[in-house]
């Protein structure tokens, strides 16, 4: 997924003409804390609600400000996971998209973001999740997909979390069946530390509770 896939033309970005108050209203409207400024296709910065809050003329066009604008952006081909880190380190609302000659294609939103994050995780499908903690270099996902499949049963997300000063890491698998106890007994033949389940659940036997029992037993 490249940038200028998320573009979102719903949100228009600020002029040099527009007042404060224009300003404000569109970022209510939108509910963002930042939009950019545009003089016809050249993208000026990225303003803050914050740049404008002790403004007192609110009828004032904001190019008439002295504003030390910041310009983080992403160019059209760069890959979605640039967008995500400039959102993280910037902590920004909204993220400008340009071309290759700089200039001001459109803008990507934290709620655009959130929708696409959505979709890269399967939050919106059914199924289990299980979270395993292994050593780094015992992270194959090809054995990890090899178990659930074993229980006709597919990954549709997973990712990573790794540790400060550490030799194991957490990954979190999303699988497409709620009733996961034959895939979590698998996990645990191979030795893998399962440290949570979440939406694990069967309705039409107990298999929770006879997956409680097996992980009893263990610990015995």
């Amino acid at each position: 997924m490249l940038a200028i896939e998320l573009i979102s033309n719903a949100i228009p970005p600020a002029h040099t003409s527009d007042s404060i108050q224009k300003v404000f209203d569109r970022m209510a409207e939108f509910r963002v804390g930042h939009l950019p400024i545009v003089n016809e296709d050249q993208f000026l910065g990225l303003l803050s609600e914050d740049d404008l809050i002790e403004e007192t003329d609110y009828n004032a066009p904001i190019g008439s400000l002295a504003l030390s604008l910041v310009n983080p952006y992403v160019l059209e081909e760069q890959h979605i996971y640039d967008v995500i880190r400039l959102f993280y380190e910037r902590q920004l609302t909204v993220v400008p998209v340009l071309n290759t000659k700089k200039d001001y294609l459109g803008l990507i939103s934290i709620n655009t973001m959130n929708e696409y994050f959505a979709k890269l995780t399967s939050v919106s499908e059914p199924g289990g999740i299980i979270v395993l903690e292994v050593d780094n270099k015992n992270n194959s996902l090809a054995h990890m997909s090899q178990v659930v499949e074993s229980d006709n049963a597919q990954i549709l997300s997973s990712y990573t979390r790794t540790f400060p000063d550490s030799t194991r890491m957490e990954v979190t698998l999303k699988v497409n069946k709620q009733d996961i106890s034959n895939i979590l007994a698998t996990f645990l033949r191979y030795n893998y530390d399962v440290k949570a389940t979440f939406n694990f659940t069967d309705h039409n036997d107990n298999s929770m509770d006879r997956f409680d029992s097996f992980m009893n037993y263990l610990n015995l």
